[in-house]
């Protein structure tokens, strides 16, 4: 390959992995990322790094765990003298793009008046921009794009350059109301019809203007430069509402509920997660306990959002083909973090050790590099940044500085190889911030291998959960108090303290020799 490779980076919301035909749901329909994944590598134990959009984010544009990007929770802006691989590849003659949701800026009113957001809800609502870094005054490069198309928000709720410069000009009664419905309560609904028609919903615009871009791209005018193309769809988190066909597309009556649905009367004894499940945080945004009804119907409308999204990835990937760059683009498909999905009684997200949240489906394809294949090797958000810059042929030097993910290229070049498996464990660290020290302030430590889930809960003592992975994989055993096990979670604890220790930010650096 004498060109330099292309990147299109896809990245969704609150996907979970086994919502895919190639990850073996019987139900969704998934045609075009099954292709992809029968075209390139399917990673069966990707895991993220942290189970919230902010810092997770956060942890691949910059290769650092949240500890040492700063981005712990929700809420806290990724700092912009942090170096980033958008940034680090734009010194490398790329041209840098992000079309829809980046999230590395807060949405909702900060506590204080003094930090001020490119992504805020608040300033995208008003009329102008004033002295907000929105609108005409929004920053570019952004966090080293130097073009961005935004979107901040989900399902009809969507602000940004979305509403402002395409949803305005194509349908700007559609965009008025937007602006008129527009409550902070409404966006932590589970669901919602959809007033907004297919070809004016927001997977549309991550749609149209990523294969605009592509168009703009084949015809030169770029230049020579590769790319690096985000593009990011913002559904299926909720509030879910799918648009038009995709709404009635599948019946709740046919949603199976999961083998651990029952399980929730159980946690109410579970030391950590009892107290949040009787007084749920955050208007029921997380740890929400469902009902059988509400599961059914959240869980079709998923589907629904997902096969949209699906048709918008097969529109991308033809065009792709059609302009001519396949051949020399990398093409990689993820999620932020996944949902409960009914697990264990619950939907959304939320501080607790099961696997829905924390797996997120992952889809590799690289030019002359993978051929189809299936791995079980693990692999953590963290590792996806470190692995595009080697693959592109960044030294270290050109890299940003103490990156701390793996380069998992091996894994890329030989998925069947068990001797080519870079980790022998993932830690997936949840710094959880609701509101100032409360109602929810709380720290986990996952630790994962390919056979168990270790989690421990900041000022829990004498408790954790530990969770066979190949033996119960609906994870309702709780190994801890095992008398069998006992040597073994101790072994897990020791081993999860040296990775955390590995993790520890090293900064500042020395400056001298005494």
């Amino acid at each position: 390959m004498k060109k330099k490779m292309n990147v299109l980076f896809i990245i969704t919301d609150q996907f979970r992995a086994d919502h895919l035909g190639c990850y073996g749901n019987p139900i969704v329909k998934t045609p075009n990322l099954d292709k992809l994944a029968s075209e390139g590598v399917r990673f069966t134990n990707a895991f993220c790094t942290n189970p919230m959009c902010m810092p997770n984010r956060s942890t691949f544009l910059t290769g650092l765990y949240p500890n040492v990007h700063g981005v712990r929770s929700n809420g806290i802006n990724l700092p912009t003298d942090l170096a980033t691989i958008t940034e680090a590849l734009y010194k490398r003659g790329y041209h840098t793009i992000n079309v829809g949701k980046p999230h590395f800026n807060f949405w909702l009113p900060p506590y204080k008046l003094l930090p001020k957001s490119s992504e805020s809800f608040e300033a995208w609502l008003a009329d102008k921009a004033g002295d907000n870094p929105v609108k005409e005054n929004f920053p570019i490069p952004y966090y080293g794009f130097r073009e961005v198309e935004m979107i901040a928000g989900h399902g009809n709720l969507c602000l940004g350059h979305y509403l402002d410069d395409w949803l305005d000009e194509r349908a700007p009664d559609l965009a008025k109301r937007v602006r008129e419905i527009f409550h902070v309560d409404t966006f932590f609904a589970l669901f919602c019809d959809s007033f907004i028609p297919e070809e004016h919903y927001n997977t549309k615009y991550v749609e149209e203007r990523t294969i605009a871009f592509l168009e703009r791209y084949s015809k030169g005018e770029y230049g020579e430069k590769p790319f690096f193309l985000h593009c990011s769809f913002p559904d299926p988190h909720h509030p879910v509402c799918p648009p038009g066909k995709y709404r009635d597309m599948y019946s709740p009556d046919d949603i199976e509920l999961p083998k651990s649905f029952d399980n929730i009367k159980n946690l109410y004894d579970h030391p950590f997660l009892g107290p949040h499940l009787k007084q749920p945080p955050f208007r029921g945004a997380l740890l929400r306990e469902s009902t059988e009804e509400e599961v059914r119907k959240f869980t079709a409308l998923n589907y629904g959002s997902e096969t949209c999204i699906d048709h918008s990835i097969g529109q991308i990937l033809a065009s792709l083909e059609q302009l001519g760059l396949a051949e020399n683009t990398m093409i990689i498909f993820t999620s932020d973090h996944g949902d409960f999905m009914g697990d264990h009684g619950m939907l959304l997200k939320g501080p607790a050790p099961f696997n829905g949240v924390l797996q997120v489906p992952l889809i590799w394809k690289v030019p002359e590099i993978t051929k189809p294949g299936v791995t079980d090797a693990l692999v953590s958000t963290i590792d996806l940044s470190k692995t595009i810059l080697t693959l592109l042929g960044l030294k270290e030097r050109h890299q940003p500085p103490n990156m701390q993910g793996y380069d998992m290229t091996p894994v890329l070049k030989e998925p069947d190889n068990p001797d080519k498996q870079v980790r022998d464990c993932c830690l997936i660290v949840h710094d959880e911030e609701v509101g100032p020290k409360g109602p929810l302030y709380a720290r986990l430590l996952h630790y994962i291998t390919k056979t168990y889930k270790l989690t421990i809960y900041e000022g829990v003592k004498g408790y954790g959960d530990l969770f066979d992975r190949k033996n119960d994989p609906d994870e309702l055993n709780n190994l801890w108090f095992d008398e069998n096990t006992k040597d073994l979670k101790y072994k897990l604890i020791e081993d999860l303290l040296h990775e955390d220790l590995k993790i520890q930010s090293r900064f500042p650096e020395r400056q001298a020799g005494t």
